[in-house]
């Protein structure tokens, strides 16, 4: 009798491991295996008035195409967009989750305007930028300092102004929690979550209504097999509070993607001069298309403080 309590033991035992690894290989393809279709956790938020300045990126801007190695091995893509004169004033525009540089060229576009040379990665796995996972802004963090880096070379008198939306706002201020050159003069992180963990949990509680503890658990487990990092390692909060680097936060206050709650706690554990703007009504990543006026009017008077 012993012996079979124990034989089935073993086999439970052996059963629940084996669905537990499914359970995590499952869901780390779902959200971060490049190879597999995001369609189910991604939308394109600003629909057709991105692909209208995508037209002005591919045909008006005369934009080079750069690439860098990252630390780890990667080929890394990005467009540079240089004014007619040259200048010292630079801004790297982040892409969120899913997307790719292109998607940000309305963005670009307006810092062009303000007189800015642009810079628009590719972050590793999106756009022409290679990598087999996704790096939720933690991976990312150290590939934006070496676009950073990549500027200075180039100019060393440069002013850089970092804007992410979405996750490419947690990339920029997971960035910020670093030794970042004093060439970086300012940051807007537009509808950041405040860590890697908290915003997977609140898609799996909110809209799947799966036990979320259990399967963040098993699927972080996977990540740092296959992607070598830890979902808990990604902490926004953690970097904001170490950050030196003037930060303005902007978020809708009906993002239904990323909870509007975060831009608050983001903003209570920054260290740095801060500033911060709700748009009403505004949803994900959409802050800019709401109000539009009201959005680079903030932009524009925040990084005046900070680039002559």
């Amino acid at each position: 009798m012993k012996k079979i309590v124990i034989t089935l033991l073993i086999v439970f035992l052996i059963g629940a491991i084996g669905v537990s690894s499914l359970v995590g290989i499952f869901f780390y393809n779902l959200a971060l295996n490049t190879n597999y279709s995001k369609d189910i956790v991604y939308a394109d938020h600003n629909g057709d008035k991105l692909r209208d300045n995508e037209k002005w990126l591919d045909k008006e801007s005369n934009y080079t195409e750069n690439y860098i190695e990252s630390s780890d091995g990667l080929n890394l893509h990005a467009y540079m967009i240089n004014q007619n004169e040259s200048n010292d004033k630079w801004a790297i525009v982040v892409h969120g989750y899913g997307g790719s540089g292109k998607l940000m060229s309305a963005k670009a576009k307006y810092f062009y305007k303000m007189g800015y040379n642009v810079l628009i990665p590719d972050l590793r796995g999106h756009g022409k930028s290679e990598g087999e996972y996704i790096g939720m802004g933690w991976k990312d963090r150290l590939d934006i300092i070496n676009w950073i880096n990549f500027i200075i070379k180039g100019n060393s008198n440069s002013k850089i102004v970092l804007h992410g939306t979405s996750m490419g706002a947690a990339t920029v201020l997971m960035a910020s929690g670093e030794d970042l050159p004093s060439n970086v003069k300012a940051i807007i992180a537009d509808c950041a979550y405040t860590s890697i963990w908290d915003a997977f949990n609140y898609e799996l509680e909110t809209y799947l209504k799966l036990p979320s503890s259990y399967i963040l658990n098993v699927t972080n487990i996977v990540t740092q097999l296959k992607a070598g990092y830890s979902l808990r390692e990604g902490s926004t909060l953690d970097a904001v509070k170490k950050s030196t680097v003037p930060i303005l936060y902007i978020h809708g206050d009906s993002d239904k993607f990323v909870p509007y709650s975060m831009m608050n706690e983001l903003y209570n554990a920054t260290n740095s001069p801060k500033e911060k703007l709700t748009v009403e009504g505004a949803e994900h990543a959409n802050s800019d298309l709401v109000a539009p006026f009201l959005y680079w009017l903030t932009i524009e008077d925040f990084i005046e403080q900070y680039v002559s």
